[in-house]
């Protein structure tokens, strides 16, 4: 083979478009090496968009080029469907199926005919998630459980694990997210709550009220009765 040919097929070579798994190594390669807050890349794809990939870590999603040059923090939207991509993607990961939550931590209330299903991470001193309570007071034919999660500081500790070891926990929740009745002091095993907020750091919840539906779909942030509805009715 002459230097000629060579040099012609290792040209050819270069002008063909990498294997997907090749593009991604170069991406992976390029992006750690430059920034390595990047090191760590849980997933690449294409997107719909030519030329452009999306880089995934944890929940958060981040854009670059074929050669991870450019890097783009921010939502794609479909002009066309008008749809933005991004919330789309993130509701896929951040989705949580249903059955797997464990039940048995949660305080259970059923309103009406309790058909349709909703889980609730709140904590008890959190002002968004009273407003929430006294939202959900409207709506009916439902079954919610409440997942108790003390994240605002000690005095949420303590009232968090006193109205989980009340003889009536529905009861001492509802005083005082709705009447602001202080929970009396009380003492059991609270395993519960260590779990719930185990949970609450798999699932990357960190705030509250955080919202579950049975259909998997999360709602991070209080919504009001007419959005329940909506969002139960899916």
């Amino acid at each position: 083979m002459t230097q000629t040919h060579t040099a012609l097929l290792a040209a050819l070579a270069l002008a063909l478009p990498l294997s997907a798994a090749a593009q991604e190594a170069e991406i992976r390669k390029n992006l750690a090496a430059r920034l390595p807050a990047l090191s760590q890349i849980d997933e690449i794809s294409k997107t719909p968009m030519p030329g452009l990939f999306e880089v995934r870590v944890g929940h958060d999603l981040l854009y670059t080029d074929a050669e991870g040059n450019f890097l783009i923090q921010g939502s794609l939207f479909d002009t066309r469907e008008r749809k933005n991509l991004t919330e789309e993607r993130v509701e896929k990961l951040t989705a949580i199926n249903f059955a797997d939550l464990p039940l048995k931590n949660a305080i259970k209330q059923v309103r009406g005919n309790g058909k349709r299903k909703l889980a609730v991470f709140e904590d008890p001193n959190c002002g968004y998630c009273k407003r929430f309570e006294k939202d959900l007071q409207n709506v009916d034919n439902v079954t919610v459980y409440t997942f108790l999660l003390p994240i605002l500081g000690a005095d949420s500790v303590e009232k968090t694990k006193h109205i989980w070891c009340a003889k009536d926990k529905l009861k001492a929740w509802n005083d005082w997210m709705l009447r602001d009745a202080t929970p009396k002091a009380a003492n059991c095993n609270t395993d519960a709550i260590t779990a719930n907020l185990e949970l609450a750091k798999k699932y990357r919840i960190t705030g509250t009220p955080a919202l579950v539906f049975e259909n998997g779909t999360r709602v991070p942030g209080a919504i009001n009765a007419q959005q329940i509805e909506s969002m139960l009715s899916r």
